[in-house]
Parts: C-alpha cells; sequence; structure tokens
C-alpha cells in the first residue's frame, strides 16, 4: 500500500478525532449548564433511586446525545 495515502489516512482519523472530543466535551458542557438552569431544585439522582420515569428518560436521552455527537464524529 502507497504510504502516502496511509498517511492520509492517519492524519484525516487524527482530525476527526480531536473534533469528535472537541464536540462531546462542548456538547455535555452546554447539558450540564442547560440542565443546572432546568432543573434547579431536582436532585437527579435521588429521583431515579425513587424510580421517577421522567428522570430516567431525560437522563438516557442525554447519554444518547452524547453517543450520537462521538458516532458521526468518528464517521468523518
Amino acid at each position: 500500500m502507497n504510504t502516502d495515502f496511509m498517511l492520509a489516512t492517519l492524519f484525516n482519523l487524527g482530525i476527526n478525532l480531536v473534533y469528535t472530543i472537541l464536540a462531546l466535551f462542548v456538547g455535555v458542557a452546554a447539558l450540564v449548564i442547560i440542565d443546572k438552569k432546568l432543573l434547579k431544585s431536582t436532585e437527579v439522582e435521588k429521583e431515579l433511586k425513587e424510580g421517577n420515569m421522567a428522570i430516567a428518560i431525560f437522563s438516557s436521552t442525554v447519554l444518547i446525545f452524547v453517543a450520537l455527537i462521538v458516532s458521526f464524529g468518528l464517521k468523518g
């Protein structure tokens, strides 16, 4: 295989990885800020232990959003 092709592929993968990590940190930071503004008086962990389904759905949506950021970033 041509070394120039391999070098270009590795460079492209590195750029995509840096972009994904940056987007992940920005996305999670934005979600934490929004979460603190929207749920000021709600303790998420306590509500999850008590079986609150609305908080469980909200938390799972946050995790799915983070997974989408990572997957789209790695696609390139």
